[in-house]
């Protein structure tokens, strides 16, 4: 008994999926045919993309800031090397109060604060304090700082906002990963010694997790689910808005605490490790208990750096363990 061939009517006839679209198009010396397209799936994009807000993105300047880029989302923000600027430059070039990015209804604006070298608007100097209408894809020099603006609803702004968050995060977690964490680290501490307001860590290691790794039950799935919903938990019921939740490595996670004295540190810290202790972390039908050991430091008048203060924070981390873990040490 022969099968029965499909044939060309029935590929026509065959129901189309969600992402795809019927065009016809003419061919030389054939018949009419129908071609599939990604018509749903570009649909979608170009949807996603018109809640893009209008941004500028750094083409030029100091290392690690370049590619990065800024939503403009405010009625007024301030490009500069001050702490205090919505678009913070750390660059010799760029005057503390450089330029001004002004948002009115769909219409964005530049004008230059009277900077020591000037506001170059597509190779053109503004006027001190003389706003200036930006078209898309223009380009805005402070110093030797080069940006490129985007209008609302850019397919691109769209794409560079996903690949920057996407550079941003820990894959496994979701979590902010050690490169976000030491760029702002280093701004927040500047920020904070500028405006002389606290900063607190607390840095954080879950207790022996190589034994969840090696349990033959459990093994490295159960311990990427441990990582994962620890991630969850204390994002969901414990950070802040301006609080900032890294994975520094491993299981040692770091939470950066804009504004928190040693005393209101100590207590989030407390509250993360009696959080975490009392949550029921489920694998397959296995409960894994899970604790973690806590170190908390705020920044002193001596310190310089970023690196210092996390070194104390670290360093309190390891009391913890040597005390018998499952507890907060106050550096």
């Amino acid at each position: 008994m022969m099968k029965k061939m499909s044939s060309s009517n029935d590929s026509k006839n065959k129901p189309l999926r969600d992402d795809e679209s019927v065009t016809n198009v003419d061919l030389p010396d054939e018949s009419e045919k129908t071609v599939i397209s990604a018509g749903g799936t570009m649909s979608r994009k170009i949807a996603a993309a018109g809640k893009t807000p209008p941004s500028i993105m750094m083409l030029e300047g100091p290392a690690g800031y370049v590619g990065k880029q800024w939503p403009i989302e405010k009625s007024e923000m301030i490009i500069g090397r001050s702490m205090t600027s919505q678009v913070f430059v750390d660059d010799k070039s760029v005057s503390r109060s450089h330029a001004k990015i002004v948002l009115r209804d769909d219409d964005v604006f530049v004008m230059d604060l009277e900077s020591s070298n000037k506001t170059v608007v597509n190779h053109e100097p503004l006027s001190p304090m003389i706003p200036m209408k930006l078209k898309d894809n223009d380009t805005v020099k402070t110093g030797n700082v080069l940006f490129k603006f985007r209008e609302r609803g850019s397919l691109e702004a769209h794409a560079l906002e996903q690949l920057q968050e996407k550079s941003e995060r820990d894959p496994l977690t979701g979590a902010y990963n050690k490169g976000a964490l030491l760029q702002r680290g280093q701004e927040s501490f500047k920020r904070a010694k500028l405006l002389k307001v606290p900063i607190s860590i607390a840095v954080f290691d879950i207790d022996f997790f190589k034994k969840i790794n090696d349990n033959p039950v459990l093994g490295h799935p159960g311990g990427d689910y441990v990582l994962k919903e620890l991630v969850r938990v204390i994002s969901t019921k414990l950070i802040r808005a301006d609080d900032f939740l890294a994975r520094f490595g491993g299981e040692e996670f770091v939470v950066i605490l804009f504004g928190s004295n040693l005393q209101q540190a100590a207590e989030i810290g407390e509250r993360l490790r009696t959080t975490v202790e009392s949550t029921q972390f489920v694998f397959n039908g296995h409960q894994v208990p899970v604790t973690i050991s806590v170190g908390v430091a705020t920044k002193q008048n001596e310190m310089s750096t970023w690196d210092e203060l996390f070194a104390v924070a670290d360093g309190a981390v390891y009391q913890s363990k040597r005390s018998g873990r499952n507890r907060v040490t106050t550096a």
